[in-house]
């Protein structure tokens, strides 16, 4: 009999994606394809309308055209409304040469910044897509010991 791990997925839940509103699905697609590496997956449409699925391993982002509004602005580290993504994460090597390689089209929006205090080599820029969803590409991120996390109530 197996056993499953403690705190696993029930009935092999696993992440899927996450799903993105794009004034512009193109220019959005072009800027996760040229800086994140994503690539075009999948393209559904019906009734008039095209989602497109970009993949990048086992990170997938579902595209959506819309006209409608921002309902935040892209600022520092994310907007903090309750019900909206603060930003999306991505870890690389090295920061400065993620930012180097975009040969300055990404604008930090925030940083980067160094957190040694927490983790040593722990370093974070923040940046915005087009539409204005934020971005934080950190590199040196670990998770704390079971020991550490088990100080924590």
């Amino acid at each position: 009999m197996t056993t499953a791990a403690p705190n696993a997925a029930p009935n092999g839940l696993r992440w899927a994606h996450v799903g993105l509103n794009c004034r512009d699905q193109k220019a959005t697609e072009d800027f996760y394809t040229r800086h994140f590496g994503f690539r075009r997956a999948r393209v559904v449409e019906a009734d008039g309308t095209r989602v497109v699925f970009l993949r990048n391993g086992p990170a997938c982002l579902e595209l959506f055209a819309t006209d409608a509004d921002p309902l935040v602005t892209a600022e520092k580290d994310g907007p903090a409304a309750p019900g909206t993504a603060r930003h999306l994460a991505f870890q690389v090597d090295d920061v400065d040469a993620f930012l180097a390689a975009a040969g300055g089209e990404l604008e930090p929006t925030l940083g980067p910044l160094t957190f040694d205090e927490f983790i040593p080599g722990w370093k974070t820029v923040w940046v915005a897509d087009p539409d204005g969803v934020v971005v934080e590409v950190s590199q040196g991120y670990t998770d704390q010991s079971t020991e550490e996390l088990a100080t924590y109530a």
